[in-house]
């Protein structure tokens, strides 16, 4: 049994037992929480889609890490004006174990 769920502005599909990472959730590590906003649901052949929502169904969720992602590195220039700019970004994420999924 699969879900897509929603959070963090981006979508995630999900299996019971897999860990994802996803954008920051401001959450104690070991504090379990409950998705609501599953957009579908799978099950071998059946697929439950909502609009926008499937109703009655959500994701549990396990924080098992808080960390960042590996640097990105940005660079701008200007040809022949002189002008160069470095700046660097880490992403904050949160670790997920995905405890069960209820449809």
């Amino acid at each position: 049994m699969y879900a897509v769920i929603k959070t963090g502005g981006k979508q995630y599909r999900v299996a019971a037992g897999e860990k994802i990472k996803v954008e920051q959730i401001a959450a104690d590590v070991g504090q379990e929480i409950v998705f609501d906003q599953v957009l579908a649901v799978g099950d071998g052949a059946e697929l439950k889609v909502g609009t926008p929502l499937v109703s009655g169904a959500t994701v549990s969720v396990t924080v098992v890490a808080h960390g960042q992602h590996d640097k990105v590195s940005i660079f701008k220039m200007r040809r022949r004006k002189h002008y160069q700019k470095r700046q660097g970004h880490r992403q904050q994420y949160t670790e997920l174990l995905v405890s069960g999924i209820f449809a």
